[in-house]
């Protein structure tokens, strides 16, 4: 059976004659193109593009079936944009990514607001780390990504869209008040994935020295049970505090380690309707500081 997504890169293709052109209108990724236009050769069963040097081509089979699939997404997007100038925010899904923090915070406010001024519209949520949210977001799998930057950080997500949503402190979180990084030069650290152990890792480094990593966890239930219990330190953003908080542990707020929560669309504005009501949800539930709860 013809997938339509498969049809619109294969056009893609057509029109601007590169799998790197294609994949840059389309804001996919390069290994994502080819992998429709692989997906759609075996669907068709007929070689639909050929290699010439470093570029492609098409083939007569890719041509023929190529001037087809120019009509058809034509008409398909005709018909979505006549349908939502006319239901307007009656109806629509949209597929919004974030971590655990963000995802029981944020998101869950955003979308109680959400459901009150337009109870038509449907979210569907995942539960992933944002490197994953991204690339969800690049192969059209999500409609929104919820991700950060560190404040001080360069961004490197050129070929999204984004909303800057709230300024997250990031706290040191231990079994005894008053502490700081200083006081745990020596201790055993939790630590998370790999992402979060290279940010773990950037925060000591400001201090002078490299966190021990001792136990791992991305579970905050568990990252704040472990620290109860005295099995190490931590660091945790201010959602995840807000999402769940410990009676057995204390925070200190790492000055200038803070980082920003933005959400990421991609395409050319404006964003359709729905999704254009679920940011402005996500930017009216967003706190003026991360740190409500710590």
């Amino acid at each position: 059976m013809l997938n339509l997504t498969h049809l619109k890169v294969l056009h893609a293709v057509a029109q601007h004659g590169s799998v790197t052109e294609a994949a840059r209108a389309l804001h996919y990724s390069q290994p994502s193109v080819s992998h429709h236009l692989s997906r759609l050769e075996a669907a068709t069963g007929a070689k639909l593009v050929q290699r010439v040097g470093r570029g492609i081509r098409l083939t007569p089979e890719g041509q023929l079936l190529a001037h087809r699939a120019a009509e058809i997404v034509g008409r398909v997007d005709a018909a979505a944009n006549e349908l939502a100038a006319q239901v307007g925010l009656q109806s629509g899904r949209v597929r919004v990514a974030a971590n655990a923090s963000v995802l029981s915070t944020l998101v869950l406010r955003a979308a109680d607001a959400l459901d009150s001024a337009h109870p038509g519209i449907e979210l569907g949520l995942v539960d992933c780390h944002p490197v994953e949210a991204l690339q969800m977001l690049r192969h059209g799998e999500i409609d929104v990504a919820l991700a950060f930057r560190h404040v001080d950080a360069t961004d490197q997500h050129e070929d999204v869209r984004t909303l800057d949503l709230v300024e997250e402190p990031v706290y040191l979180v231990t079994q005894r008040p008053g502490e700081s990084l200083a006081d745990h030069r020596r201790s055993a650290w939790i630590g998370g994935c790999d992402h979060c152990q290279q940010e773990l890792f950037a925060i000591c480094r400001r201090d002078g020295f490299a966190p021990d990593i001792g136990s791992l966890s991305d579970d905050i239930v568990v990252v704040q049970a472990m620290v109860a219990a005295g099995v190490g330190v931590a660091t945790l953003p201010g959602l995840a505090l807000q999402a769940h908080r410990h009676p057995g542990v204390h925070t200190t707020e790492l000055v200038g380690c803070e980082r920003q929560i933005y959400a990421a669309t991609y395409g050319e504005p404006p964003d359709p309707p729905a999704v254009a009501a679920v940011l402005s949800a996500l930017a009216a539930a967003a706190p003026t500081s991360g740190n409500d709860s710590a």
